[in-house]
């Protein structure tokens, strides 16, 4: 298969280049797409077959739930079953936007999407490009993130190419995706908001809508029981992971600094190339190995944007060890730890 790649301006949207990408997705093939938060990798959310090959142009097990994506709010009639006062006010308040909420499903929706479960993960992208193709194509567009499963996730076309070249028949360049986090995940089957994976809307935003929340009691740990089946996409499986080594350093800064400092001299002496996860207030303390700036701890979203890059960054180095800061110290930092503990595979050392 040749993977076709055309370029859209968001700003100045080609209503027949969508056209064309919307064919794709009526008739079962695949088209990789920019929204606000990172690259999905879409088809027709309601055809069983269209879904499987989603999973396997990722690699991706078969339990991993996809999301679904909507241009309206109307379309929770046809997705989802029952009624859930809670989900209705968080799509109220920030649809559209980088929100997915869960629901029950409606029969409609196939068990190939959902992962084998009842439950079905819908969002409403804010990304003109997202939106247009969901609106042309007439169709419920399950995608995930458009990376080989495991991968860090895709912030540009180049990143979608990398992995996907040759396996899906389109990829839409609409530029950087400008969030660079997937999207925030609420349960709202129950009487409280859960949190099954943190990004740009946070736990206090949640808290301002339903006036309470909370977080899924095992998100910051690795899953243990290998049956355990993920209710949303990210929950079970090592994601985002570089192709080398990656260690997460917690503590003081200047403690951060020394030991990261230490270990770096040490697999740079033993031979390794040495990779170093850095802010804008601390890279010129780094002296060994690349050293790469991530963003500024004045502008978390700055960090946020820059995860993936960095992590893809470190692999075209062919990095075979990297250390990097942690930053648990803001709003959106439960987000970007959840990101980096399942690319360390939650090797962190506190000192």
């Amino acid at each position: 298969m040749k993977t076709k790649i055309i370029k859209i301006n968001s700003n100045q949207i080609d209503s027949a280049k969508i056209t064309e990408a919307a064919d794709i997705i009526r008739q079962g093939g695949l088209v990789a797409f920019p929204t606000e938060t990172v690259y999905g990798l879409g088809a027709d959310g309601l055809n069983s077959d269209a879904s499987k090959k989603i999973y396997a142009a990722k690699g991706r097990p078969s339990d991993n739930p996809l999301i679904l994506h909507i241009s309206s709010i109307k379309a929770l009639e046809d997705l989802t079953e029952g009624d859930s006062p809670l989900g209705r006010k968080l799509a109220q308040a920030f649809w559209p936007g980088p929100l997915t909420l869960i629901f029950q499903k409606s029969n409609k929706v196939p068990l190939e999407t959902t992962g084998g479960l009842d439950t079905v993960a819908i969002r409403m992208p804010s990304h003109p490009i997202a939106y247009e193709l969901i609106r042309q194509s007439g169709a419920y567009i399950a995608a995930p993130s458009a990376n080989a499963s495991g991968r860090p996730s895709p912030t540009a076309a180049d990143h979608v190419l990398e992995d996907m070249d040759g396996r899906i028949e389109m990829i839409i360049d609409g530029g950087r995706a400008d969030i660079g986090l997937e999207s925030t995940i609420v349960d709202v089957t129950g009487k409280v908001p859960v949190i099954l994976r943190p990004g740009f809307i946070t736990l206090e935003d949640i808290k301002e809508i339903t006036g309470e929340a909370e977080y899924d009691k095992g998100l910051f740990k690795k899953p243990d029981n290998d049956d355990f089946k993920p209710k949303a996409p990210g929950m079970k499986y090592r994601h985002y992971a570089p192709k080398g080594q990656l260690t997460i350093y917690e503590g003081e800064s200047d403690n951060v600094i020394r030991a990261i400092n230490s270990a770096a001299a040490v697999k740079q002496a033993e031979g390794y190339r040495v990779g170093i996860i850095a802010t804008k207030e601390t890279a010129e303390a780094y002296h060994y190995g690349s050293v790469e700036v991530i963003g500024t701890r004045e502008d978390e979203k700055t960090i946020a944007a820059g995860l993936f890059q960095i992590l893809r960054e470190f692999d075209t180095q062919q990095a075979d060890y990297i250390f990097s800061e942690s930053f648990y110290d803001n709003s959106l930092g439960q987000a970007i730890m959840n990101r980096l503990l399942k690319a360390a595979g939650y090797h962190i050392e506190k000192v």
